[in-house]
């Protein structure tokens, strides 16, 4: 299973969002510049973030985004199937796996169930707070990483 680039971006734009949530609202331009994105492709993440429920949006001159709830109660997997869709790795068990015409005679159907089953309890209880502290990249290693630049 390959993630698509909008998935990546989505974890790396609300890592930011997390990481920086002191700053209080937050410029689409500086987050995305931070994470190396074009704005452009950050807008299209964010809204869809935005519409997801994830992250909220000021208006005004003083304007940008927050995360719309704690990093440790959002989920890698909120954030997967909002960019993804459902993370199935076979059409057969999309959407609560009905199965398909040919699933009672299925021998790789069991292994396909396990599969999901991993993927999903690694992503559903994982949160963006567990993944930015195994990372190691808290606000004051991302200050020393850009001093070094």
């Amino acid at each position: 299973m390959k993630f698509s680039t909008k998935s990546r971006y989505a974890l790396r734009l609300v890592a930011d969002l997390a990481i920086h949530r002191t700053d209080g609202v937050l410029r689409l331009k500086d987050v995305a510049n931070r994470q190396n994105i074009t704005e452009k492709y950050a807008e299209q993440i964010i809204s869809m973030l935005k519409h997801g429920g994830l992250v909220q949006a000021k208006r005004g001159t003083q304007g940008g985004y927050t995360l719309t709830k704690p990093a440790a109660e959002i989920t890698i997997g909120e954030i997967l199937r909002l960019t993804e869709g459902d993370l199935a790795p076979v059409p057969c068990l999309e959407n609560g796996g009905d199965g398909c015409d040919f699933s009672e005679h299925c021998t790789t159907l069991s292994m396909w169930k396990k599969l999901y089953s991993a993927i999903s309890s690694v992503v559903d209880h994982m949160s963006v707070q567990d993944m930015i502290q195994e990372s190691g990249k808290d606000r004051e290693t991302l200050a020393l990483d850009s001093a070094m630049l």
